[in-house]
């Protein structure tokens, strides 16, 4: 059997770097040695690397991602595993580029990627679906914020928050105006663009969902009781929060919940991992936000859900990449 070369490849130009990594090493582990050679690349904003098991480093060629080992042996990958969370990998700058130079990769297109990691543009689209999310004002940095009328018209609490950003960094949650300038700055901090929704007042459910072997599932929805406020970067990756699966709903909302992430998942074209945010107020589920590579870490949510499901994490990956392979 002739082996398939498979790069799983991890990293990424945001903080996110460091949960990337560990959701790499776990698709590194899982997959089928005895169908793929499995390899690890990583990429950071200052290098490009393949690393070998030893933990020797050999540059990526970046005019065709191939790699030349010490022995003068060139390696070609047949599929690039994409696990990189925030930038290059969930935004479409590296689709665009594999697209470019004719490299096979999981997930979905770079199209997908860039919409989907805006924020404003996803609720908008999926808004003609039939698909409702919070009111919200979009800001640009440098534009004319009048504070008194987008309370006014939004109220408080309100959340503040990076358009195109992941892993809910840049994220406040505004009890009283003083604290409106600070969230601002947050926010501008990790984005030149922002939105500023209404609160609302439900129980937030994360929501997996990937196309195995031709149809498009919902693996599970996990309710999230976060220790603090909301949902933040610590309460995701630092356990300050509670993970419930499958969550605590009753089945008219669940079946609700599970339609509208199989709608949105297939009215946006996706492919491969995707992980939807809601917030179920009064029986509807309101959307936050789509991740397109979200946390794949052991700890992470969607792992959990796929064992809820009944589908290992081998059967998982090994899918994503029997489906990358099979792309013309």
């Amino acid at each position: 059997m002739n082996k398939k070369n498979i790069a799983v490849v991890m990293g990424g130009y945001s903080e996110e770097y460091k949960v990337s990594l560990k959701s790499g090493q776990l698709i590194f582990d899982s997959l089928d040695r005895e169908k793929y050679n499995v390899y690890k690349v990583v990429i950071l904003k200052d290098e490009w690397y393949f690393v070998d098991d030893r933990g020797v480093k050999a540059p990526i060629n970046k005019a065709d991602f191939t790699v030349e080992l010490s022995s003068g042996f060139e390696v070609k990958f047949d599929v690039c595993f994409n696990i990189i969370h925030g930038k290059p990998g969930e935004n479409g700058e590296l689709q665009a580029y594999w697209n470019t130079i004719g490299q096979k990769y999981t997930g979905c297109d770079f199209y997908q990627s860039a919409l989907t990691f805006n924020k404003k543009d996803t609720l908008a689209v999926l808004s003609k679906y039939g698909i409702p999310s919070a009111k919200s004002i979009y800001l640009r940095h440098g534009e004319n914020i009048e504070e008194d009328q987008i309370i006014k018209e939004l109220g408080l609490p309100l959340f503040v928050k990076p358009n195109q950003s992941g892993s809910s960094l840049g994220i406040s949650k505004v009890k009283a105006q003083s604290e409106f300038q600070k969230a601002l700055d947050f926010a501008f901090a990790e984005d030149e663009e922002i939105l500023i929704e209404s609160f609302l007042d439900g129980m937030e459910v994360s929501v997996g969902a990937v196309d195995f072997n031709g149809e498009t599932i919902v693996l599970g929805i996990t309710e999230i009781v976060p220790d603090k406020e909301f949902f933040d970067y610590e309460a995701k990756y630092e356990g300050a929060s509670e993970e419930i699966t499958p969550a605590r709903i009753d089945d008219e909302t669940r079946k609700r919940v599970e339609e509208i992430t199989i709608k949105a998942y297939n009215a946006l074209g996706m492919s491969g991992f995707s992980r939807s945010e809601f917030i179920i107020m009064d029986g509807i589920p309101y959307m936050l936000e789509m991740n397109t590579n979200p946390g794949f870490s052991p700890a992470s949510i969607l792992p959990q859900q796929a064992a809820f499901y009944g589908i290992s994490i081998k059967d998982l990956c090994g899918n994503e990449v029997e489906k990358a392979l099979a792309k013309k």
